[in-house]
């Protein structure tokens, strides 16, 4: 798996997934740190693709989570019946566990 994320002043980020059987960092969020690593504090828009020609793929529900409590006004591009659709990350997990409701 393999994702560009694209930040407010146009630069963009990649990043591929560390795959291993007891799980790993996915290519959305490697892709989102890169862009942070760079000083990239803003990703407008982000899109995963698989390999072997698998497409545009939607992301996990970690990686919903992580949009949803840090850019939940990130466009995510996702496959749909209709074709390709760009979304607002924080629609991506209707009713997702808001851990800002948590601190304290």
């Amino acid at each position: 798996m393999g994702a560009a994320v694209r930040v407010a002043d146009g630069r963009t980020f990649a990043g591929v997934n560390l795959y291993h059987f007891t799980g790993g960092p996915c290519a959305e969020t490697v892709a989102l740190a890169a862009a942070r690593a760079a000083g990239a504090t803003e990703p407008t828009h982000l899109v995963a693709v698989g390999n072997h020609g698998r497409g545009v793929k939607s992301p996990c529900g970690k990686d919903r989570q992580i949009f949803a409590d840090l850019y939940p006004l990130m466009r995510v591009i996702i496959d749909s019946p209709d074709g390709l659709v760009s979304v607002l990350a924080g629609e991506l997990l209707p009713a997702g566990y808001d851990h800002r409701a948590e601190q304290r």
